[in-house]
């Protein structure tokens, strides 16, 4: 038995009774949810790089602004652009083969290991 545990509060929830019942409430929305709510909502901007009057979106405004750090010059700011444009690289590992002469394979039955 774990510690501190006594054999009422180890037992499974009878059927039908939920382990949290006040839980999280219906209709509550997530961060997530919410976060994108507050990326899709437009704002009447300059476009940092047109110079142009546009509606854009909250993501919008904030790509825009990204590019615009790394056309001037932030390292950072290009490399999330970057991997948010292609996805981040594969990591590369650099190999050197040198001329081998023999191979030997060796086949072994399964009970051998």
């Amino acid at each position: 038995m774990n510690e501190g545990g006594t054999p009422e509060n180890l037992k499974p929830f009878k059927k039908g009774q939920s382990g949290n019942p006040n839980g999280r409430p219906k209709g509550s929305r997530n961060r997530s949810t919410i976060a994108r709510e507050w990326l899709e909502v437009t704002q009447y901007i300059t476009n940092p790089i047109t110079g142009e009057k546009e509606k854009l979106e909250q993501q919008d405004i904030m790509t825009l602004g990204i590019i615009k750090k790394a056309r001037d010059g932030d390292v950072n700011a290009y490399k999330a652009l970057m991997d948010s444009a292609y996805g981040q690289p594969l990591q590369q590992i650099q190999q050197e083969v040198s001329k081998i002469d023999e191979i030997e394979i060796v086949i072994r039955e399964a009970d051998d290991f």
